[in-house]
């Protein structure tokens, strides 16, 4: 048999770190990037005498998850102990939910190849703690521990088998992570370790109901690396059923250098890892008050935001997409458009000039120098002949520059000092109008004999006499009727 004869089936499992000032069960801050170790307390660390408390903030992030995917928020939830050993797990175990996670079924509907829409629905969402960091690469020959990300907030998003091909998978891990940042649960920093992904996949026979022996790729950060692995385990899959191999259900990781998997250990079943339910922890009760808090919190949803950009505001399928698709570059659009009341325009600045500075001044959006009122402001002098596009640009710029230094700044009052007010009154061109068309008149009679291509260069004569201070919208309605 050849590969169209088989086909995957991929489910997902993916880590949100959920974005809280501190950890899921200590005060331990979660800032990234703090030296090794210098965020873990006696909690975190496991102390004899220690004992876990719950961050509220937590369960909300979970709860507002859960309303978003269409899930069913448990009324009550409980917290239970994973037994493993690892060096970078103190306690020995990791406090995660087994059956009875805070948050079961929802779905996720992601935008396949054609256009199409498709349903993944979720087998459940549920809240534990993250595990400390092996460091293998700073000391030769041996491996060092720093239990700084020991105890952070993780919601841990289960798919349903039912993604078909690795673009699926991709799109999916895209999807969650637009929702997730939309909803203000995870800042979505992949290298940092803010989403990470599991992988289950399985390859059988095309038409086939029964699913496949699978396999477990760990810890994919990166949409690259998911859709990498996939396509290698598959054809790796493939191929020992094709010669007469079984596959060997087994945890694999994967190595970007080679682009290739390799095993790490045989695959755990739940029975493996002694589940019981936590002794230290109450279980979570969660009342009509908070669901009504978190309901009250969402935000506009991604797939409702691309509906009323082309509804409402007229923008292209393309261009609403790639706004709802960064949630950042979305609210920073939306303040802009309120400013000027140009969407349209507002879109092209904000994929355009906005964004080519953000990229190339490697600056996020929350970072952006020039605020969003201000790119408005712009645009409203652009359309009501005050500057010209020219002018807008280069004014652009000097806002980056000043914003970037601290310094605030008035659109109209670096307008007035630069002396960069267009000149549109029609007293005031009139001079220089008349002036270039009595030294062209060989163009002047092109014009009136149909060659109205020719007009283009006269206003272009007026522009340089007037410094590039005309109005060039006005300049071409003056010439007009001029020449006329």
């Amino acid at each position: 048999m050849s590969a169209p004869s088989w086909e995957s089936v991929i489910g997902l499992e993916v880590h949100v770190q959920l974005k809280t000032s501190s950890k899921i069960f200590s005060g331990a801050a979660t800032a990234y990037g703090a030296p090794p170790n210098a965020q873990a307390c006696a909690v975190d660390l496991a102390l004899p005498g220690v004992l876990p408390v719950l961050n509220a903030e937590a369960v909300r992030m979970a709860i507002v998850f859960g309303l978003a995917v269409d899930g069913r928020i448990a009324e009550r939830c409980r917290f239970d102990r994973k037994s493993y050993f690892y060096p970078d797990l103190p306690k020995g175990y990791q406090i995660s939910q087994l059956d009875e996670p805070i948050v079961s079924g929802g779905h996720l509907d992601i935008e396949t190849e054609d256009g199409a829409t498709k349903r993944i629905a979720l087998t459940r969402a549920h809240l534990e703690e993250d595990a400390g960091k092996s460091l293998h690469e700073d000391y030769a020959g041996h491996t060092g521990i720093d239990l700084n990300r020991a105890g952070t907030p993780l919601l841990e998003v289960v798919s349903e088998p039912e993604l078909a091909t690795p673009e699926e998978a991709g799109r999916y891990f895209r999807t969650l992570h637009t929702l997730v940042r939309t909803l203000g649960i995870c800042d979505g920093n992949l290298n940092e370790g803010s989403m990470r992904c599991d992988a289950n996949i399985s390859v059988r026979p095309r038409g086939q109901t029964a699913l496949g022996q699978r396999t477990e790729i760990k810890n994919l950060n990166s949409f690259r690396f998911l859709a990498s692995a996939l396509n290698f385990e598959i054809r790796r899959q493939i191929d020992l059923l094709e010669s007469g191999r079984e596959v060997v259900r087994e945890t694999l990781l994967y190595d970007p250098e080679r682009h290739e998997t390799r095993p790490m250990r045989g695959k755990e079943l739940s029975d493996d890892y002694r589940y019981f339910p936590d002794p230290d922890l109450l279980p979570v009760v969660v009342t009509r008050a908070m669901l009504d808090t978190a309901r009250e919190s969402l935000p506009e949803l991604p797939t409702a935001k691309r509906q009323r950009y082309v509804a409402s505001l007229g923008l292209t399928d393309y261009v609403a997409a790639w706004l709802a698709d960064e949630p950042e570059a979305a609210a920073y659009f939306d303040a802009a458009t309120a400013a000027c009341g140009e969407p349209q325009k507002t879109a092209n600045w904000v994929m355009g000039d906005v964004a080519a500075a953000a990229h190339r001044e490697e600056t996020a959006w929350s970072d952006i120098p020039v605020p969003a009122q201000q790119l408005g402001q712009l645009i409203s002098r652009i359309e009501d002949g005050s500057i010209s596009g020219k002018i807008a640009k280069s004014l652009f710029r000097s806002l980056w520059d000043e914003g970037g230094a601290g310094r605030p700044v008035d659109v109209d009052a670096m307008i007035g000092s630069q002396g960069l007010k267009q000149v549109s009154d029609a007293g005031e061109l009139a001079t220089i109008i008349n002036d270039v068309l009595a030294n062209h008149p060989d163009q002047v009679e092109q014009i009136r004999a149909g060659k109205t291509r020719v007009l283009g260069f006269l206003v272009g004569q007026v522009m340089k006499a007037s410094g590039g201070k005309a109005n060039p919208r006005r300049v071409n309605e003056l010439l007009r009727e001029a020449i006329d």
